[in-house]
């Protein structure tokens, strides 16, 4: 049997695939289908108040609140803005009322993924002053704060 040389072999080659791509043939269909996709879900960000107040007291001027966020999703949240309201104290005698919150906290912003990102600021605290009132009861109280974003 006869070897065959590197040039014949190439022309075979090239021979049979020339056939062989003449050797194909097709139609043409039109088809249609559906499919579905699911969204996510998001987490609650936490507010986190950063600021420190003391020493509130009858007569004092308001002390300013402000923080971040602890945001547990895989992606960046909107955050529109942050309320407050005092829910309690530890002392008897000494409640929600001897306090106010006013102000607002504008965020607007997306917040980022992640522990203590973003920031707010914008509210107050302040002791009411009652007038004729003995307020001994809140004196070295801590106030409970409730934070809502939205």
């Amino acid at each position: 049997m006869r070897r065959m040389t590197t040039r014949a072999m190439a022309l075979a080659l090239a021979s049979l695939l020339a056939l062989s791509g003449a050797a194909f043939g097709y139609w043409t269909i039109n088809g249609s289908g559906t499919g579905q996709v699911t969204t996510g879900t998001v987490t609650a960000v936490t507010v986190n108040q950063t600021s420190s107040v003391t020493g509130l007291a009858p007569g004092t001027p308001a002390q300013s609140l402000s923080g971040n966020f602890d945001n547990p999703n895989a992606g960046p949240v909107y955050v529109g803005s942050v309320t407050a309201t005092v829910t309690g104290t530890n002392q008897a005698g000494c409640d929600a009322t001897d306090y106010t919150i006013a102000g607002t906290a504008v965020v607007n912003a997306e917040v980022a993924s992640g522990a203590g990102v973003g920031a707010w600021s914008g509210l107050t605290i302040a002791f009411n002053n009652k007038s004729g009132a003995n307020q001994n009861a809140c004196k070295g109280a801590t106030v409970d704060i409730a934070y809502t974003s939205t």
